[in-house]
């Protein structure tokens, strides 16, 4: 995800469920018009949108955003690299969720073929 030594210099995430694109401005320092080009830039990101197009930003996009900005600043990454550097890691965490899938079904049959054959 983001490299501990960047996460520490950041100020601390507060447990609410939605921010406004000044605090997550703030919470990432990264300006807001970055925030509004990385979202056309990097389809996972995308704010919930409310009353008068306002972005609303949800605790998983402040810590893509993050990683975004750990990738393009601290690591220097192009935008290209940064979006198929998160794509990968995506695929990464779906394949293992797939395979946990798989393994619990197999594990399921099995138990079912041991009833069947009792």
């Amino acid at each position: 995800m983001l490299e501990p030594s960047n996460n520490d210099q950041l100020p601390t995430i507060p447990g609410k469920r939605y921010f406004t694109i000044g605090e997550v401005s703030e919470l990432c320092e990264v300006k807001p018009h970055v925030l509004r080009y990385w979202e056309q830039e990097f389809p996972t990101l995308s704010p919930v949108k409310r009353r008068g197009n306002r972005r609303y930003y949800q605790r998983q996009d402040v810590l893509l955003i993050r990683q975004i900005r750990s990738l393009l600043y601290d690591q220097g990454f192009t935008i290209g690299g940064a979006r198929q550097r998160l794509d990968g890691d995506n695929v990464k965490e779906e394949a293992t969720q797939t395979r946990q899938i798989v393994n619990q079904t197999i594990s399921e049959l099995e138990e079912v073929l041991e009833v069947l054959k009792g």
